[in-house]
């Protein structure tokens, strides 16, 4: 492999397990460092990245707007680049603005909303990437931005638990899809005022409005193809997988009372 194909980035290729593993990396640096820290210190320096992360989307936005090519690219699905279409208001980033409200606040459904839904909406981003973020390299600022905020909201989403501030729970289910079903409502009235006063006519955050193509939504509108509802049958999944990552918290939880 030459050297300049090393750094173009693609789903699975070297360079993304590269990044990949230096995130992780830098989370469990970063929790090691501050496990005999204070919990407040914990809870600012979580704060902080979030918010670093939050500049670090815009800047990344910003350099979105003047890059001609990618103004191409989009031209057919978006009519180009506008700033309407690039809130952070998706599933993955609007966890940038509500992971530093839970943990300011301890409110526990934002965080148990935060550590399932951050690195799992960042994760379904990277793994099915847009137009213009898959196979070129990743020094172009839209990819360092696309890839850079993306790894950061996966590791920011695990470190409420690897920084000790939020330990899963099967009896967080109930309020997790509570505001999970809460962010969904406000996100599609947001997405019906910006189409219905002509604002952005393709307002699709959290993709209520419509599947976009991408193969599981597809199938769930095939199935009840009407807005936000078609979504349901993405609940089973949901609750699946929240089960899955808990389980191991729960036996280790059981283990160490029973050592107790």
């Amino acid at each position: 492999m030459s050297q300049e194909s090393f750094w173009i980035m693609r789903t699975f290729n070297p360079l993304f397990f590269t990044c990949f593993a230096f995130f992780i990396a830098l989370l469990v640096i970063a929790s090691l460092i501050l496990k005999k820290r204070s919990e407040k210190t914990r809870r600012i320096v979580l704060i902080v990245a979030c918010l670093v992360t939050f500049v670090g989307f815009f800047i990344y936005k910003y350099f979105l707007s003047i890059d001609t090519e990618y103004d191409k690219l989009v031209i057919e699905t978006r009519g180009g680049f506008t700033w309407w279409a690039e809130l952070p208001l998706q599933l993955c980033n609007i966890n940038m603005m509500l992971i530093p409200i839970a943990v300011a606040t301890k409110s526990r459904p934002l965080m148990s909303f935060g550590f399932f839904m951050a690195p799992l909406g960042a994760l379904m981003a990277l793994l099915s990437p847009a137009v213009g973020f898959d196979g070129y390299s990743i020094w172009l600022p839209r990819m360092l931005g696309f890839y850079g905020t993306h790894f950061m909201i996966i590791i920011e989403g695990l470190a409420l638990a690897t920084f000790g501030l939020y330990r899963p729970k099967f009896r967080d289910f109930p309020k997790t899809i509570l505001t999970i079903v809460i962010l969904m409502l406000l996100i599609t009235g947001i997405n019906l005022l910006l189409i219905k006063c002509h604002i952005y006519e393709r307002a699709n955050y959290f993709f209520t409005m419509e599947h976009e193509g991408i193969s599981i939504l597809k199938l769930f509108w095939s199935w009840i193809p009407v807005p936000v509802l078609y979504l349901l049958p993405g609940a089973v999944i949901l609750v699946a997988y929240m089960s899955l990552v808990t389980t191991p918290f729960a036996i280790a939880d059981a283990v160490k009372k029973k050592k107790a």
